[in-house]
Parts: structure tokens; C-alpha cells; sequence
């Protein structure tokens, strides 16, 4: 998923039970306590739209005392829920729970922002000194023995009959279930011994984890390939554009920067002529964390697996997967094994045709070469051309940003009756001049959704990749909260006055991360903690948006050509929709072997691991195409090892993937295809707007009628569909 990779975000999974209501009601314990109105950071947000961050006052001076602070705050608060003399009821201690933290959360807000889109060394010396203490406080919750008997108690009356009382509501039913098996994963019934223990690797991950991260993102800013105008061979004007400018705003006016970013070496090496400098920034980009150096990955990895291994070990469970995995759709690490499986066959097979095509055109070009990692895309694309006549950097013409984004509003009002209106500059505070705001209400009664923020361009100390996050999200219960989402990409910014023209993937992506976002805004919860989804289910609502890319009326309406403005030609459309298995043997083996190796590396013993032998062996007995490497190697695997959030969870794309093909071919067959209304309404009551307040399976059940097939994935997908 494309979430940021924040540390307070995975310190523990606890801390969104305690932090998701940022902008609740005051409650009477807050007024016991002095709140320190000096610190910005801390400060109730104020201004339009139910008040909105003061990212123009953030400094990185205030996190660190706004941390304490706020931790300060929130844990008296959970005391006082913890040590009420009344009798544990619903209200009184899981709803007092869920309106607790608004300080701190807001807090992380701008711990967000500096982590993720305004990283410095700055911010860095404060982050890997507050990793710990933020995660002493996270067990200091978890491990709260009082609180957790309240939570016990709570929880053991709603399994109950009620004797002349009133029954919990579903969606309290659920949040109660919720909050205490999260406790009970986090260790909440372990001795003391044993909770010292566990509170101790915590802290232990929560440096490892920052120290991971910032190892990654030292290697994007540190490593730049500079060329000159005799190797630029094979790039478009464009692209030639964009590097010049991002090796003018490095001081090197003249010449053209390659940044050590995915969005940088991509377009380079599908398109560069010079082979010896495909080579050499492909090793550049696939090394990061595996250079032997200060910033290398591989000790801190195999320290992080021995510590979530041993953790995990005090609740009994045999390794981390079994663990995390309980409370997901997947349930255990063999159903999400049997997927992976399944699939990686037809994969690898695929690559094979696909590597023999293009080794054919490098024979008939005369190329005395054998197709390597950094040939792929560069030959594939050639093939694109020969077998289906498609010129990728004619699609790009016809793919400006300005224009998906507004055929992304268009679909927004289509399918979820939304209208996207541009924020005024100046009316909302924004960190950095490139971040732009939009107003979001509804299409027919007006009524203001929230705010979307877009951050697009790549810069020094914003972490690679795309994502979305929420800076608040929609809760009900003590008063409706509108929702502030935000999407994040790191496209190379165009030269002064040129359009930014990208490829149908990353199309794809701006699609795909808009989809989390309008996830957010269809939130219809009550309360705080029922927001989002487990991880394999998560990414499925961002997947199938992307789909409204290649429907007709978006490709009709805004994919123009970017001089003429004339819509793209039906033949060129054809040869798109033709080619849409293309080159999926790629896309879908690179990634399933990452979605593999962060599954068995969590199934092994750690003890003596090396972790560059480990993914070496571990492909080769896979047997992985030499011809390409994993999407995301072992040393720069940030999903897995900045944080918790996709550890041994990476495989829930492809889980979501099923439910998106599925879904797809439902759109496909109704009577108004993609933009059919009935359907839309479906879509929106059973599989945006309830997040978490209804186990996912059941969810899909209720918009399909039937659980998703794999049959579909693989018909999507163009590979052999397995006979039964």
C-alpha cells in the first residue's frame, strides 16, 4: 500500500484504538488537565472547513516537546478511563477510549508531514530519539493492566444475553471485538515478566525500524547519476526537460539528473539508448541499503526478524506470520501462501515468453546482447511497438496530470456523487508551495465532505514512491467530522511552462491512491477506530478505481493530446486495450516474489541468517527469472521493515487483487457497465462506506451475493485459468 511509512505509525497496533479521534468534543477529563497553548503543534485546529492544520506554523523545533506533551496528556486520560471507581460499561470506557488523544493526534499530523513529504537531518536526530519513548508510551497503553480489565469486562458482557439490559449495536459489538483482541494481540494477558520483555523489543523495533527507513531514504537522496548531452539517446524532450531541471536545482546547470528514485530510473531505463548507464542506474536503484556502507539494511533486517520472532514467541505463536495474520482476511500464512502459489507458475512462464520476444528483436537489431535486469523494460518496449504497434511515449502525450486529475473528479461525481472544488490560495495552510487543496461536497445537497490535498512533485527529504493518508477522518458519534485526505506522489517536476506528461502506469498509480482517498470520504462510521481495514482488504477499493482509467468516457473526455487538445484517436485506443495483458508477466512475477520473500523470511528461523544469501537462495529455489529482480528487494523493503504494516501483509495486493478482478467483471456485466448507477449504489453502501464496521468477507458477500474467484484474477490477468 501506498500509506506513509511514518514511525508513529507502527510502533504498535494499538495506537490507532487511542489516536484516531483527533478533532472529537472536549471531554470533562480534558478540562483537569493544562494543555500547553504555546506549542502549535498541540493547538486545536482552527479556520475554515471545522478547522484545518497549521502546516504553515509547523516547526521542527515543536515535535519533540509537542511529543511529550501530548503523550503526557493522552496517558492521563487513559488513567482515568483505567481507574474509574464505576462499574466498566461501553460508554464509559471503550467510547472514553475512542475520545481520547486528540492532542497527540494531532501531533502526528505534522510527524507525518516531516517523515514522510519534508524529511531533514533535523528531523531525523529528533525522530530517532522519540522512536523509543513513543513506544514506551504505546506499551504503557497495551500493557495497562487495569484498562485491559475494563476492556475484558466489556467485551465478556456483549458475548452475554443481555438480562433486561440494552443489547450492543452492531458496529458497537464490533468495535468492542476489535479493541479487545488488538489488546490481546499486543500481549495484554502476558505475566509481568514477560510484558517487560515485550514492552523492551518494542522499543528495540522502534529504533530499528526509523534507522531502516532513514537508511533508505539517505540512499534515494544520496545517489544521483548525472549525464551529459552525448548520453541522452533515446529520451524524450520531456523527460530530457525534467532531468536538466532536476540537475539545475542541484547545481549542475548543464546537465541532466537521474534522482535514485523509482519515478526517475523507470522512464530511464525504458528508454535510454545508452545500455552501460542503464546498467548503472538500475544497480544504483535496486543497491539501496545493500552497499556496505553506514546506510546498509542487511544487519538491522535481521535484527528486526529476531525480535518480532521472539516477541511473538511470548504469546506462544511459533513465528510471526501465524501471529499477525489472525485477524486478517487470509487467517493464517498457508491460505496466503496457496494464493501466491497458485499464481507465481503462470507467472514465471510468462516472463519466459516475454524475454524470448524480446531477445528476438535484440537478435534482429543486431544487439549482441543477452537480455539482463536493466535491458527489461527497454526491449519490452520495443516489443510493445512490434507486436501490438504501441509507442509508450506516444500514450504519455495524451497522459497530462492536470487532466487525469480532473477525469479522477469525474469519476468521483460519476460512482460516489462527489464534486471537487479548488481552495482558494491562501484560505487553508499548506508545508510546501507544490501542495494545492480542493473542497470535496456532495453533487446534489452541497454539503461539505472535506478537504483533498495534493502533493505531487518529488524533492529532496520526501520519501519515494506514492501514497495516501488522512490528516482527519470521518467519525459520527459525538458530532460529524469531515474528512481531511491527502494523496502523495513524487513525479519529476516538468520545466516552467511544459505539461507534465506521465505513462499509463503511473496514470494507473494516481488512480490508484485517488481510490484510497475517496475510500476515506465514503467513510460512514461512528466511531474512530472502525475507520480503515485490515490489510489484504484494504488495498482492494484503490485497485478497482483504477479501472475507471481505461473506460471510455475518461479516455473520450481527458485524455487529450497535450498541444492540440484533440482526444486520443480510436486506433491508438484500440492498440491500449489490446495490449492490456502486456508485459504482465513483469509486473506480476516482480512483485509476487516480493510478496513471497516477506513471507518466508517471516516463516524462517532468523537465528544466523544472512539476509543477502537468504533472498539469493530463496529465488533461485523459486526458480526466479534471472532476467529481473524483485519490485522491492530485502534491504530497501520498506513496507516491511520501517514499520509493521505490511509485514508478512505485502501478499495482501494480491488477495485484494482477487476481490478487484472480481468486482471488475461484475461492472463489466451490468447494464451500464463501469458507470452503472444500481451497482455504483452497491459499491458505495457495502464496500466504501463501512470500512471496518463489517468484517470484509461478509462485506463483499453483500455486494456480490458469492465470495470472490481467483478465476478472475487469472482471466485478468491473461494467464491460464487452472482447470478444476
Amino acid at each position: 500500500m501506498k500509506l506513509p511509512n511514518t514511525s508513529f505509525l507502527v510502533l504498535s497496533v494499538c495506537l490507532p484504538i487511542f489516536l484516531s479521534s483527533y478533532h472529537l468534543k472536549k471531554t470533562v477529563l480534558d478540562s483537569i488537565y493544562l494543555t500547553d497553548t504555546t506549542n502549535v503543534l498541540l493547538q486545536e485546529w482552527t479556520g475554515p472547513y471545522g478547522g484545518v492544520p497549521a502546516f504553515n506554523e509547523m516547526t521542527v523545533e515543536a515535535v519533540k516537546p509537542a511529543l511529550e506533551q501530548g503523550m503526557k496528556m493522552s496517558l492521563r486520560e487513559i488513567d482515568a478511563i483505567a481507574n474509574n471507581s464505576e462499574a466498566p460499561t461501553f460508554e464509559n470506557t471503550i467510547v472514553a477510549m475512542e475520545r481520547s488523544g486528540e492532542e497527540l493526534g494531532r501531533v502526528f499530523t505534522y510527524y507525518g508531514i516531516y517523515s514522510s513529504n519534508m524529511s531533514s537531518p533535523e528531523f531525523r536526530e529528533v525522530q530517532q530519539e522519540m522512536a523509543p519513548k513513543l513506544s514506551e508510551y504505546s506499551s504503557k497503553i497495551s500493557q495497562n493492566e487495569e484498562l485491559f480489565k475494563r476492556i475484558k469486562a466489556v467485551y465478556e458482557q456483549s458475548q452475554q444475553e443481555p438480562l433486561g439490559g440494552t443489547p450492543l449495536e452492531d458496529d458497537q459489538q464490533r468495535l468492542v471485538e476489535l479493541i479487545y483482541k488488538r489488546f490481546q494481540m499486543n500481549g495484554a494477558e502476558l505475566d509481568e515478566g514477560k510484558k517487560k520483555r515485550y514492552a523492551e523489543i518494542n522499543k528495540e523495533l522502534s529504533k530499528l525500524y526509523t534507522q531502516f527507513s532513514n537508511n533508505v531514504l539517505a540512499d534515494e537522496e544520496g545517489y544521483v547519476t548525472y549525464l551529459t548531452d552525448n548520453q541522452i539517446s533515446g529520451l524524450s524532450e520531456s523527460l530530457i526537460s525534467a532531468y536538466a531541471k532536476a540537475a539545475a536545482d542541484r547545481g549542475k546547470e548543464g546537465m541532466y539528473a537521474v534522482t535514485n528514485t523509482r519515478s526517475a530510473m523507470d522512464p530511464f531505463l525504458t528508454y535510454s539508448d545508452e545500455r552501460d548507464l542503464r546498467e548503472k542506474v538500475w544497480h544504483t536503484y535496486y543497491s539501496r541499503g545493500d552497499n556496505g556502507d553506514e546506510h546498509d539494511n542487511n544487519e538491522i533486517i535481521e535484527e528486526i526478524l529476531k525480535l518480532r520472532r521472539e516477541r511473538v514467541g511470548l504469546l506462544g505463536y511459533d513465528n510471526y506470520a501465524e501471529w499477525r495474520l489472525q485477524d486478517r482476511m487470509a487467517k493464517n500464512p498457508e491460505n496466503a501462501m496457496e494464493l501466491l502459489n497458485a499464481v507465481w507458475p503462470a507467472a514465471i512462464a510468462r516472463v519466459a515468453e516475454e524475454v524470448e520476444d524480446m531477445q528476438a528483436v535484440a537478435d534482429a537489431e543486431g544487439d549482441t546482447i543477452t537480455i539482463k535486469p536493466w535491458d527489461y523494460r527497454y526491449y519490452a518496449e520495443k516489443v510493445r511497438q512490434q507486436k501490438y504497434d504501441l509507442d509508450s511515449d506516444e500514450v504519455k502525450e495524451y497522459l497530462q496530470l492536470d487532466k487525469l486529475q480532473e477525469a479522477m473528479f469525474y469519476v468521483a461525481g460519476e460512482i460516489f456523487n462527489y464534486n471537487f472544488t479548488p481552495v482558494p490560495e491562501g484560505k487553508v495552510p499548506v508545508f510546501h508551495p507544490d501542495v494545492k487543496a480542493w473542497e470535496v461536497t456532495d453533487k446534489t445537497s452541497g454539503e461539505h465532505i472535506g478537504l483533498w490535498y495534493l502533493d505531487p512533485f518529488a524533492r529532496t527529504g520526501k520519501r519515494s514512491g506514492a501514497w495516501a493518508t488522512t490528516y482527519r477522518r470521518h467519525t459520527t458519534f459525538d458530532g460529524k467530522e469531515t474528512v481531511l485526505g491527502s494523496n502523495n506522489s513524487n513525479f519529476v517536476k516538468p520545466a516552467p511552462g511544459q505539461p507534465l506528461l506521465i505513462s499509463w502506469d503511473d496514470a494507473t498509480t494516481f488512480f490508484h491512491e485517488f481510490g484510497h482517498s475517496i475510500h476515506y470520504f465514503s467513510s460512514n462510521v461512528r466511531y474512530p477506530s472502525l475507520n480503515g481495514a485490515v490489510r489484504d482488504y484494504i488495498e482492494f477499493q484503490s485497485q478497482l478505481l483504477e479501472r475507471w482509467l481505461s473506460t471510455d468516457l475518461v479516455i473520450e473526455n481527458y485524455l487529450v493530446h497535450y498541444e492540440t487538445g484533440e482526444p486520443m484517436p480510436q486506433e491508438l485506443v484500440n492498440k491500449i486495450k489490446k495490449a492490456d495483458t502486456f508485459n504482465q508477466g513483469f509486473a506480476t512475477t516482480e512483485y509476487l516474489a516480493s510478496a513471497l520473500m516477506d513471507m518466508k523470511l517471516h516463516l524462517t528461523d532468523p537465528k544466523n541468517l544472512d539476509v543477502d544469501t537468504f533472498e539469493k537462495e530463496t529465488l533461485a529455489a523459486m526458480n526466479m527469472p534471472e532476467e529481473l529482480v524483485m519490485r522491492h528487494r530485502t534491504p530497501h523493503f520498506s513496507h516491511v521493515f520501517s514499520g509493521e504494516g505490511y509485514a508478512t501483509a505485502y501478499y495482501g495486493y494480491m488477495w485484494a487483487d482477487v476481490l478487484t478482478a472480481d468486482a471488475a467483471e461484475a461492472f463489466a456485466e451490468a447494464p451500464g457497465g463501469f458507470y452503472d448507477k444500481e451497482l455504483a449504489n452497491k459499491l458505495v453502501k457495502y464496500l466504501f462506506a463501512p470500512q471496518n464496521s463489517v468484517e470484509a468477507s461478509e462485506a463483499y458477500r453483500q455486494f456480490r451475493g458469492r465470495d470472490a474467484e481467483i478465476e478472475a484474477l487469472m482471466r485478468d490477468r491473461g494467464f491460464p485459468v487452472p482447470e478444476e
